[in-house]
């Protein structure tokens, strides 16, 4: 069954529904992954996506904060939630595709702006999720399992705008890039992005702060989507739909893509 997936922080589902929209029509994945959806489920509006042929979607809310939402095309099933490192937030949610698939969204916190657990309370949170992440994934084994969303690092040097500049920089930090890897390999994902893409600079993120952000191109490849090594190889045709940055009251990321021959 082959399908596309695409993976989006929409930074406000209901203030962007006209965007997902746009989206859906215009390039029309099967499973599209949303993730800061800052509502509760019930008032996101899922008679919108019905609409437009996506009758399934499974979520996790909170009220103005948050919140992930798959929606499909696809028949789905929830297949639970995690609440790593017990913050008590709406950041995980998977959904089982009837072709045995598992597809997990993630919305991995910040981190807040200083890169010091000692004095930012947000940067250790941010560790202390990524480490249960590596221990779910050594030790819960996940197989034929997708993982996609705003991991909210920037891994390789090529992923940022600087590598230089960014080194002290809250998502391009060494202790961040470090322990993404631990996930990473803890669960023998694989960085589809990177694999269909394996050189080049390449962004999914550009701040609202830059003035013209297409010209000043100082980006971030914050969202990711992985594949576990058992069908990783079946996936291709990765790509980031840069041009939705630029929409009217766009989110700060862009949607990123991937297809898989199952």
């Amino acid at each position: 069954m082959p399908f596309t997936l695409a993976t989006w922080n929409i930074n406000s589902v209901r203030l962007r529904a006209d965007l997902v929209a746009r989206l859906l029509r215009g390039e029309g994945p099967d499973v599209l992954c949303l993730q800061e959806c800052k509502s509760p489920v019930d008032k996101i509006p899922a008679t919108i996506f019905a609409a437009l042929g996506y009758p399934h979607m499974i979520a996790r809310g909170e009220k103005g904060y948050n919140g992930v939402a798959i929606l499909s095309k696809l028949p789905i099933e929830e297949a639970g939630s995690h609440d790593f490192a017990g913050l008590g937030h709406a950041r995980h949610i998977a959904g089982a595709l009837e072709n045995g698939v598992t597809i997990h969204n993630f919305y991995v916190p910040a981190g807040g702006d200083v890169p010091d657990r000692e004095v930012n309370e947000k940067f250790g949170q941010k560790l202390d999720y990524l480490a249960d992440m590596r221990d779910w994934s050594k030790f819960d084994a996940p197989e034929k399992s997708i993982l996609v969303g705003d991991l909210n690092i920037a891994p390789r040097e090529d992923d940022v705008w600087s590598h230089k500049q960014l080194l002290k920089v809250v998502s391009h930090t060494p202790v961040e890039v470090e322990t993404l890897a631990s996930v990473m390999e803890a669960g023998k994902w694989v960085d589809v992005t990177r694999a269909d893409i394996p050189e080049g600079q390449l962004y999914s993120w550009w701040s609202y702060r830059a003035p013209d952000w297409d010209k000043a191109d100082k980006g971030r490849r914050l969202d990711h989507v992985w594949a576990t090594s058992d069908i990783a190889g079946a996936a291709h045709s990765s790509r980031i739909l840069r041009a939705a940055r630029g929409w009217e009251k766009p989110s700060d990321h862009a949607p990123v893509f991937a297809s898989f021959d199952l």
